[in-house]
């Protein structure tokens, strides 16, 4: 059983709710946007290429909101419980080593499918 009075629970109940609302509804925009950008057609059409910069654009700010949200319910619980992150550990060369494989391995991903992209398109 909580200690909080029962205004401080319902305020808690409410502001997850709104986080939750912004979170669904960004979810839902993205998921346009996506199907709007599929819908484009090709991208040397005239206003196509703009368009699409808008669509990526908007998902990635909506992706950044949504990210924010769920990191300001885990660090800053609402007019709650503070989780504080742990301290990071030292860097190593072991933990340089995989980054630089990762990293290669991402840029490697990327350059294939911008190959694919301009044989397929």
């Amino acid at each position: 059983m909580s200690s909080d009075p029962p205004d401080l629970e319902r305020l808690r109940a409410r502001i997850l709710a709104i986080y939750d609302t912004v979170t669904v509804l960004m979810l839902l925009g993205i998921a346009v946007l996506i199907v709007y950008a599929i819908q484009l057609g090709p991208l040397t059409s005239p206003g196509a290429e703009q368009s699409f910069g808008y669509a990526v654009s908007l998902m990635f700010l909506m992706a950044a909101l949504i990210f924010h949200l769920v990191d300001r319910t885990y660090r800053a619980w609402p007019l709650g419980r503070r989780v504080v992150p742990g301290n990071p550990g030292p860097v190593t060369l072991a933990a340089q080593t995989r980054f630089v494989k990762i990293l290669i391995v991402a840029i490697a991903a990327a350059a294939i499918a911008y190959i694919l992209g301009g044989l397929i398109a």
